[in-house]
Parts: C-alpha cells; sequence; structure tokens
C-alpha cells in the first residue's frame, strides 16, 4: 500500500482512546507518585486510576489486567512490611511496638540483622516507600488495561519499531495470561473441582505455560509471513548518525527528567531536557526512513487525546510545583511520627487526573 494512501479513523463516535494519550496520562500520575511519600495523597492518586479504569475500561481480555497489577502492587507492599519485621529498617526509632528474637550472625555480616526491636518509625517508613511502588505498579497497570498494546505498537515511530515490538509482545503476555488463569479456573468449577489452593494453581500453571509458548510460536510465524522485522537498505554512514542522535538524546532526556524530579532541582536540567528532545526527535525522524511499514486507518490525534494527555501533564507539573512549595507534606516525617497533612492545591492537582472519565469516549464493545 502506498504511504499517501492512509485512511484515518473516525475522531467522533465510539472508538478506542489513542494508546499513547492513555500513556502520557498513566505516566503523569506515575511521575506525581514518585514525588511524595503522603499516603493520603498516594491512596488519591490510585484512586483516581481506578476510577477511570473503571468508566473506560473496554471488554478484551487485556482490559482485565488492572485487577493482577493491584494485586502484585498489594503483594509488594506486603513484602516490604514483611522485610521490615523480620529484617529491619535503616530508621531508627525510640517507639518500640515489638522484640522479635534475634538472630546471632557470624562478625562478616555486620549491619544485618534478623530479627530484634520493630519500631513504629521503621514501620511507617516501610509503609510510605512500599505504597509508592505499589501506585506505580497501580499506574502501568492502568494503561496496560486501557490501551491496545497492538494499536501503541502501530503508533510507535519507525525508529522505535524493532524495540516496541518486542516491548508490546511483552506487555502482550501478561494480560494473555491472566485469560488464561481465568478460563481454566472458570473449567475447572465446570467439572466440579475446586479452583482455590496451591494444588489447584499448579495444576492451572502447566496449561497457561503451554498455552503461552503455543501462542508465541503462531505469533512469530504470523509476524514473520507478514513481513515483519524487514527494512530498507539505507547509508551506513546515516545509520551511526541516526543511532548517535538518539542514544544521545535519550541519555540526555534520562539525566535531565533526574535533575527535574530531585528533591532539590537544578538549573542545567531544563536546558538539557531541550538539547536531549531535539536530538532524540532528529534521530527517530532519519531513523523513519528505514521502516518498509504502511498504516491502515491509523489512530486519530484529535481533541479527547490532547484532553486525556494534558491532564496527566497537569497533573505531574502541578504536583511537582506543590512538592516544592509543601515540602513537609510530601514528605511527611516518621522520625518523629506524624500525621500526614493534605494540602488542598494538592488534592486539586491530582483530582486533574479524572479528566478522562469523562473526556476520553467509550469504547466500542465487542458484542457491538
Amino acid at each position: 500500500m502506498p504511504r499517501n494512501r492512509t485512511t484515518a479513523r473516525p475522531a467522533v463516535g465510539p472508538r478506542h482512546l489513542h494508546p499513547g494519550a492513555w500513556w502520557l496520562w498513566a505516566l503523569g500520575l506515575a511521575a506525581a507518585a514518585s514525588r511524595t511519600t503522603n499516603p493520603l495523597l498516594l491512596l488519591l492518586i490510585g484512586a483516581v486510576a481506578g476510577y477511570v479504569v473503571a468508566a473506560r475500561r473496554g471488554d478484551e481480555p487485556w482490559s482485565r489486567s488492572y485487577g493482577a497489577f493491584l494485586r502484585l502492587g498489594l503483594l509488594v507492599l506486603g513484602i516490604r512490611m514483611a522485610f521490615t519485621v523480620l529484617l529491619g529498617s535503616p530508621v531508627q526509632g525510640t517507639h518500640v511496638l515489638l522484640t522479635l528474637p534475634q538472630l546471632p550472625l557470624p562478625s562478616w555480616a555486620q549491619g544485618v540483622r534478623v530479627g530484634g526491636a520493630i519500631s513504629l518509625e521503621g514501620l511507617l517508613f516501610a509503609l510510605y516507600e512500599g505504597l509508592k511502588l505499589a501506585v506505580l505498579l497501580v499506574c502501568v497497570g492502568a494503561a496496560n488495561a486501557l490501551s491496545s498494546p497492538t494499536r501503541l505498537l502501530r503508533a510507535l515511530p519507525g525508529a522505535l519499531y524493532e524495540a516496541g515490538l518486542a516491548a508490546v509482545v511483552a506487555m502482550t503476555f501478561a494480560p494473555n495470561l491472566v485469560a488464561d488463569v481465568r478460563r481454566l479456573r472458570a473449567a475447572r468449577r465446570l467439572r466440579g473441582r475446586d479452583d482455590r489452593g496451591v494444588a489447584a494453581l499448579l495444576s492451572v500453571g502447566l496449561p497457561v505455560l503451554e498455552g503461552a509458548l503455543e501462542r508465541s510460536v503462531a505469533l512469530a510465524a504470523a509476524m514473520d509471513t507478514r513481513g515483519f522485522g524487514r527494512t530498507a537498505d539505507v547509508p551506513r554512514r546515516l545509520a551511526r548518525a541516526t543511532a548517535a542522535l538518539t542514544l544521545l538524546g535519550l541519555l540526555g532526556i534520562c539525566a535531565a527528567l533526574y535533575g527535574l524530579l530531585g528533591a532539590a532541582g537544578s538549573g542545567w536540567a531544563l536546558p538539557v531536557l531541550l538539547l536531549g528532545l531535539a536530538s532524540a526527535g532528529a534521530g527517530l525522524l532519519l531513523g523513519g526512513r528505514r521502516s518498509l511499514r504502511t498504516r491502515y486507518r491509523p489512530d486519530p490525534w484529535a481533541v479527547r487525546e490532547w484532553l486525556v494527555a494534558g491532564s496527566g501533564i497537569a497533573v505531574a507539573v502541578l504536583t511537582v510545583w506543590c512538592s516544592g512549595r509543601y515540602p513537609a507534606a510530601f514528605a511527611p516525617s516518621v522520625v518523629p511520627p506524624e500525621l500526614p497533612s493534605l494540602p488542598l492545591p494538592a488534592v486539586a492537582a491530582v483530582l486533574i487526573g479524572l479528566v478522562p472519565a469523562a473526556a476520553a469516549p467509550v469504547p466500542p464493545r465487542r458484542s457491538s
């Protein structure tokens, strides 16, 4: 199909939102969560993500992966708390809640302890840090449940097509596993067998892995038949320049984001970010010449996409600003323990993330 003959999808009516808009929104919420250890703000960010998923989630198999990410976040939080109880915490407190029998360790294991005193300050520190990681996983799960991996692959620039293909296949693996586990558990219930417990989980694991292997082989054969991985011949000098520009640009963006999201901030971060974006954009533009693929009915980027993506970016920017103005609220003290406060501007900034619940189109149902 020629490159100049593409039919765009309609920007109105029942349709799927552009996957890039969902990922920008989710990354904005994740950036906001990374700026604070306040449990109230973290729970509010998680509630915003969950409400949007409930309001705009489709009925495809990959749309059911949000629950798996939520349970994974709770598991990470529980493991973090268990490690604090068993191995201690770097935060030494004076409010001792419980003293466990301490296991004597050899001299070469100094600095490591098993058991001992468990303080309120150490538990609060573990709770705040574990909750932050759990909310980050929830934000990633929200993007994974709201955006189609195949549509995300089609929206990637040509220079990132090979890497994006591997990433999308990897992201599709987890939702398909969830769907397989649901299907096999339902089959066990229909046969009158118990679908709970370790024995049931072990009996379901082998068919799930077998189905994943068969799906991988079928996907590889289908992709090879359709010509995935074929690239155009470009001069070696152009390929080297493309790789150098893209690599330097991405490194500059990472360094600038580290400076911007740091607690103290840095004056050099913004110029480096602009230079990194320019370099990466030039590299992606040159690298797109290697791609021979065409796009059939590409997803439009209309007003709804701007509203969804803009809400996530606004949450990130306003949260960074509020963290500099209310540092005590965004990092509540654990030594001594203090009740976390909730500034009204920070709450308003996080609630902007609810815009997709009204602005995003209702996804079409497979039954319709």
